[in-house]
C-alpha cells in the first residue's frame, strides 16, 4: 500500500494542531456549499488533543457548529460514564463546551447489548443518509493501533469482510471486549479520511501498512481505501521514523 498523502510533523501536539486546522478548512468549505458537515470521531490520545483544541474559544468560533453532525467510528460497549467510553472522552474534552445541538450528536449507545447497539446505530445512519446507498460522511478521523487495527476493525475480524452492514458488533481480546464499529464500506464511502498516528511504538506497524504488501486481514488499516481517493496520513516524527519519503509525499 503506497501512501497518497503522508504529512509529517515534529510531535503529537503538532499533529493535533494540524488536524484541527485541516478539519476546520474542510468544514468551512463544505458549509459554504452545503447545509451540513458530517464528521466521524475517533478515540485515542491524539484525537483527544485535537478535540481539546477545537474547544478553545478562538478556534470554536471559526465554524458554524450548529450545522455540524457528529458520529463515532467505534465505541466500547460500556456506559457513557465509563472511563473507556469514547463518547465520554469527547464530551469531557470538547462537547460540553461546544455549541453543537443535541440532535446533531449521533452517538453509539454502548450501554445497550452489543448487537442491539449496532442495529440501532445502523438504523440511525440509514435514516439520516437516506436514500443514499452508503453513508456520505464528509470527514472520518481514524487512529491506528500498534497491531494495525483502526476503529474497531482488528486483525482477522469478521468485520473486515462485511460488505452490506454499516455498523457491526465485534468481540475483541481487549479490555471491554465488545465494541461497535463502522464497517469498511461505510468508512470508504467518506469524502475524506484522515489517519492520526503518533508515537515510536507504532513505527514498525506504520511502515508495514504504508510500504509493505497488502495484507488487510493482518493489517486492517490497509482496508481503508476511500472511493474519493482522499486519504491523508498525519504522523509525527516518532511514528514515521521507519518510513521513506519522496518529494511528493512530504507536506
Amino acid at each position: 500500500m503506497e501512501p497518497r498523502d503522508v504529512r509529517l510533523y515534529p510531535d503529537a501536539a503538532a499533529v493535533a494542531e494540524a488536524a484541527a486546522e485541516h478539519l476546520i478548512a474542510l468544514a468551512s468549505d463544505a458549509l459554504a456549499q452545503c447545509e451540513r458537515f458530517c464528521l466521524v470521531l475517533s478515540g485515542g490520545a491524539t484525537p483527544r488533543a485535537l478535540y481539546a483544541r477545537l474547544a478553545r474559544p478562538e478556534v470554536a468560533g471559526r465554524v458554524d457548529w450548529s450545522r455540524v453532525h457528529l458520529f463515532w467510528g467505534d465505541e466500547r460497549c460500556v456506559p457513557t460514564d465509563h472511563p473507556e467510553s469514547n463518547y465520554r472522552m469527547v464530551w469531557d474534552v470538547w462537547l460540553r463546551h461546544a455549541a453543537i445541538p443535541a440532535e446533531n450528536i449521533h452517538r453509539i449507545r454502548g450501554e445497550m447489548p452489543p448487537p442491539e447497539a449496532a442495529a440501532e446505530y445502523e438504523r440511525e445512519l440509514r435514516a439520516f443518509f437516506a436514500p443514499e446507498p452508503l453513508p456520505r460522511f464528509d470527514l472520518v478521523l481514524l487512529g491506528m493501533g500498534e497491531d494495525g487495527h483502526t476503529a474497531s476493525l482488528f486483525p482477522a475480524s469478521p468485520a473486515l469482510h462485511e460488505r452490506h452492514q454499516w455498523a457491526m458488533a465485534v468481540e475483541t481480546r481487549k479490555p471491554s471486549p465488545w465494541r461497535v464499529t463502522l464497517t469498511p464500506p461505510a468508512i470508504n464511502a467518506a469524502a475524506h479520511v484522515v489517519f492520526l498516528v503518533t508515537g515510536a511504538a507504532k513505527a514498525e506497524r506504520l511502515r508495514e501498512v504504508l510500504h509493505g504488501p497488502r495484507e488487510p486481514g493482518r493489517l486492517p488499516a490497509q482496508i481503508i481505501e476511500p472511493a474519493s481517493c482522499s486519504l491523508t496520513w498525519m504522523v509525527d516524527a516518532a511514528a514515521a521514523s521507519l518510513l521513506y519519503f519522496t518529494s511528493d509525499t512530504l507536506p
